[in-house]
C-alpha cells in the first residue's frame, strides 16, 4: 500500500495531522469509559505515531499492520510496544486489552462488509473482559470530492517530498492516487501509489458492528470530523478472563 512513501510517510503527514491532539482526545475518551484502562491494542498503527503517543499519555501499547515497513518504523519508534505484521481482519495474538483501536480510516481498506464484520469479531476477541473498541471510518457514499486536488509537502534533513493526491469513486470503492516528487542531495525522483477504500454509511458500519457480536454507539463528528465508533462486547459476561502478557 504505503510500499513507495513507507519512509517518507511521517514527514508528509506531520504537515496537517495533529497526532497529540488526537492522542490526548483518544485517552480521555479511554479513560471516560473506564478510568483503569491500561493496555491498548493498535490495529493498522502505520507507523506507531499514535501508539508513541499514547505511550507518553501513560498506556501500554501494542500494535499491528499489513505493511512490513510500517512495523519496523513503529518498533524503532516505541520499542516497548510490542508490533505485529497481520492482516487486521484474521489476526491471531496471545495478548487481550483494554481497548482495541482503528485510527484514521485504515478501516476502509478492508472494503466489504464481510471483512469489515470480520476484523471487528478479531478485535472482540482481543478485548480483555469490559473492554472497549474505538474504530475511526472512511467516507460514507457521496462523502469525498472527486473534484480536489490537494498537495502536501514536507521538508526535514534534506528531503523535500511534495505528494499529490486525488481521488476517484467507482461505486462503493473510492481509489486515492498519490504521486510523489522526492528531491535530495542525489537529485530529484518520482513514484505513484493507488489505494482503494470502500465507501459504507453509517447504518451499514452499524450493523457490522453488530453482527459482529458488539453494542456500538456513533459519534458523527469524532477525532476528524469523520465519526467514531466506540463499542463493547454484547457478550460481556461470557469473556474468560485472559492475561495481559504472553
Amino acid at each position: 500500500m504505503f510500499s513507495a512513501s513507507a519512509e517518507f510517510y511521517d514527514l508528509i503527514y506531520s504537515t496537517f495531522k495533529d497526532y497529540a491532539a488526537e492522542a490526548r482526545q483518544i485517552a480521555d475518551l479511554l479513560r471516560r469509559i473506564n478510568p483503569r484502562c491500561a493496555s491498548l491494542l493498535d490495529v493498522a498503527c502505520g507507523t506507531g505515531e499514535h501508539a508513541r503517543l499514547l505511550a507518553a499519555e501513560g498506556f501500554t501499547v501494542d500494535g499491528l499492520d499489513l505493511d512490513p515497513a510500517f512495523v519496523a518504523i513503529a518498533r524503532t519508534k516505541h520499542p516497548a510496544g510490542r508490533f505485529f505484521h497481520a492482516d487486521m481482519s484474521d489476526f491471531r495474538l496471545p495478548h487481550r486489552y483494554d481497548a482495541v483501536l482503528c485510527l484514521f480510516s485504515s478501516i476502509g481498506y478492508l472494503q466489504t462488509l464481510d471483512r469489515i464484520t470480520a476484523a471487528l469479531r478479531c478485535f472482540r476477541e482481543h478485548l480483555a473482559p469490559g473492554g472497549a473498541i474505538v474504530v475511526e471510518p472512511w467516507f460514507p457514499p457521496g462523502g469525498l470530492n472527486t473534484a480536489r486536488v490537494a498537495r502536501n509537502t514536507g521538508e526535514a534533513n534534506g528531503v523535500r517530498v511534495t505528494r499529490t493526491s486525488r481521488v476517484e469513486v467507482d461505486g462503493r470503492l473510492s481509489r486515492l492516487h498519490f504521486d510523489y516528487e522526492i528531491a535530495d542531495g542525489t537529485g530529484t525522483r518520482h513514484a505513484s501509489e493507488i489505494h482503494e477504500l470502500g465507501l459504507c454509511t453509517p447504518a451499514e458500519m452499524l450493523d457490522a458492528f453488530r453482527d459482529a457480536g458488539l453494542e456500538v454507539d456513533f459519534d458523527p463528528k469524532g477525532l476528524t470530523d469523520r465519526g467514531l465508533y466506540v463499542a463493547r462486547s454484547a457478550w460481556r459476561d461470557t469473556l474468560r478472563p485472559a492475561s495481559h502478557e504472553p
